[in-house]
């Protein structure tokens, strides 16, 4: 019996000796991010489809709380103990990890073909020969509207500026609702939601703002004055009191149903999904006449690469060309509506308001934030100064001329080709 019971436990002590041997041959990739509110997407969605695909490999979504991130993921970096994979935040603070040798360039990775240049641009060196970061996703611009509030008025969403103001005056009119929930007391809001929003159908999307890294445009040319102009006129729309406006009041202000209209970032969709109970609905920023070409910022957001220093450079690029993958898109962009696959293949969303948005790409161009790309690298910051212009416009303080006259002085003082 003695011996019937040893052999047992040999024969179990062998198995899990085996069982454990196969574990240990396991790769795990670590990835850094910032983006914590995603922890149990990662953990319930992405990393279990992943793993069912690639026997053999683990992954271990490993966030920092946001404002810690850049300065966590340095000290990590400059120690050799970051992560396998490195979250990208778009344009120059991952190229300078990859100018300083941290992020490999992954031109060369299956499935990177799947992007367009332009959903690209955030994680590529100035001259477009090295990409460092797969794209995960972008933030789409536009306006979010009360539909309850909008069918009470006999309000149909605008397609021409002209629309949009006359639509602001109806329910200015009716006094029921605050026409436009934004403030300027966080100055951000002002530039990312009005400026960059509505300008590129003046500046024209790309065509403008690569000629404006080109030095090919100025700050001071019409289609860079025209959107100023535009926004002054919203200050009539704006609640009272706009001035001290905070960006979560003007979220309130329209959650709560007392804003008809938030000119927006896609990314409010999931809270407001939440926070609202009356039906919602979106438009894109309203063309100058009709009939002209539309414009959507179509902001790179998030993208992920590979650290040099790796030790599972092999696992950590299969798991980069599954990110690069249909499957991947769908699940991400469908966990997170609002946030839109990068991909050149059309995902199919199941939320109707991110439906609505992503609906603008196969309607209007898509272009980017016209501050993030090179512009921003000196000093006046250009996109922090963009911030200050758009709010002085709003408010009243300082006319769309002037405003553009020290943008431009501003980049000229730092900026060669713009000079």
């Amino acid at each position: 019996m003695r011996h019937a019971v040893l052999a047992g436990l040999l024969l179990a002590s062998g198995i899990l000796g085996l069982a454990g041997a196969a574990d240990a041959e396991d790769e795990t990739v670590i990835i850094e991010s910032w983006r914590n509110d995603d922890l149990a997407i990662w953990q319930e969605k992405l990393i279990p489809a992943f793993e069912a695909a690639n026997p053999g490999i683990k992954v271990v979504f490993s966030p920092s709380a946001p404002p810690e991130y850049n300065a966590a993921l340095n000290a990590k970096l400059n120690a050799g103990s970051a992560g396998d994979l490195i979250t990208c935040r778009p344009f120059d603070a991952s190229l300078e990890l990859y100018n300083k040798g941290y992020l490999t360039d992954l031109s060369d990775l299956p499935g990177i073909d799947n992007f367009s240049d332009v959903a690209k641009s955030a994680w590529q060196t100035d001259d477009g020969s090295a990409t460092f970061c797969v794209p995960m996703a972008s933030v789409i611009h536009g306006f979010i509207y009360n539909k309850d509030a909008f069918e009470q008025l006999g309000l149909t969403a605008p397609a021409t500026e002209e629309a949009f103001f006359a639509v602001l005056d109806r329910i200015k009119e009716d006094g029921s609702y605050v026409p436009l929930a934004m403030g300027t007391k966080d100055l951000w809001e002002a530039a990312t939601m009005g400026y960059q929003n509505i300008g590129p159908n003046y500046w024209k999307g790309e065509e403008g703002r690569l000629a404006l890294i080109k030095g090919e445009q100025k700050l001071t040319d019409p289609g860079w004055v025209e959107p100023y102009a535009t926004l002054a006129k919203w200050k009539d729309y704006l609640g009272d009191g706009f001035e001290a406006q905070s960006y979560p009041d003007s979220q309130n202000l329209f959650t709560l149903g007392r804003a008809a209209i938030f000119p927006a970032g896609s990314w409010e969709i999931s809270g407001f999904n939440e926070q609202v109970d009356f039906a919602m609905g979106a438009f894109p920023p309203p063309v100058k006449a009709a009939g002209d070409t539309c414009y959507i910022s179509d902001h790179n957001d998030i993208a992920i690469g590979l650290n040099a220093k790796s030790p599972n450079a092999e696992a950590a690029k299969a798991f980069l060309s599954w990110v690069a993958s249909p499957e991947f898109a769908a699940i991400y962009a469908n966990a997170l509506p609002g946030f839109f696959s990068l991909s050149s293949t059309p995902v199919k969303m199941e939320d109707p308001l991110a439906q609505e948005f992503v609906s603008w790409r196969r309607t209007c161009k898509s272009t980017i934030r016209s501050t993030y790309q090179i512009l921003s690298r000196g000093t006046p910051n250009l996109e922090n100064e963009t911030w200050v212009k758009s709010a002085n416009v709003i408010n009243g303080t300082e006319s769309p001329e002037a405003a553009a006259a020290e943008l431009q002085e501003g980049l000229e003082s730092w900026y060669e080709p713009a000079k």
